[in-house]
């Protein structure tokens, strides 16, 4: 789920950083330029780990600024397919089941992907909402968002940049915003669902 990405990485330092010890000043810079973003193939940055080497210190002709290349360590985030992870409901539609993690919430569970047989119900408390409930044995199981839900990594993808946004109508539901990683998960098996299924 978390892994330690090696990255080389050109960092321009602006000359009101030079008072502070170059570390520290580093270490800043690299956050803010990486920390809650998602690298294609890498996954989403959780943290700079340490900083392996500086190099440089050149200020360019006409610019203040000292560049340097810096090679550093991150703690990413990406889960492997198969892997099993337990998240919280944030929404359940038509479509499927949206989950979070807290940190992460482009988890999505399409309706193929649920336990099987399953149908839907309308959730009187929401609208444009639905419960999920698998049907086991003459019993009903809802999927209401009371327990952690545990759910096996299916795929994870990373969608190209949309080059236009959709036109937003006034009386249509808001364009969902882009998602620059994206998880889909499984939770058709043994031990799948919420935790209270197989307590």
């Amino acid at each position: 789920m978390f892994f330690l990405s090696e990255i080389e990485h050109t960092l321009r330092l602006p000359p009101y950083l030079l008072n502070r010890p170059l570390n520290e000043a580093i270490k800043g810079e690299l956050d803010s330029t990486f920390l809650d973003k998602v690298i294609e193939k890498l996954g989403l940055c959780i943290t700079v780990y340490d900083i392996q080497s500086i190099e440089g210190g050149f200020i360019f002709p006409g610019d203040g600024a000292s560049t340097y290349t810096v090679m550093f360590r991150l703690v990413m985030f990406r889960p492997y397919e198969g892997e099993i992870i337990s998240a919280r409901l944030q929404e359940s539609t038509k479509d499927g089941l949206r989950l979070s993690l807290g940190f992460f919430d482009d988890i999505y569970v399409p309706v193929p992907l649920l336990a099987s047989p399953v149908h839907s119900e309308p959730d009187p408390r929401l609208k444009d909402s639905v419960t999920w409930i698998w049907e086991y044995d003459g019993q009903n199981y809802p999927i209401d968002g009371a327990d952690e839900i545990r759910f096996r990594v299916h795929n994870v993808s990373y969608p190209p940049i949309p080059l236009e946004q959709e036109e937003e109508a006034s009386d249509k539901k808001a364009v969902k915003p882009f998602a620059p990683m994206v998880i889909t998960g499984s939770l058709d098996g043994d031990g799948l669902g919420p935790v209270s299924w197989w307590v």
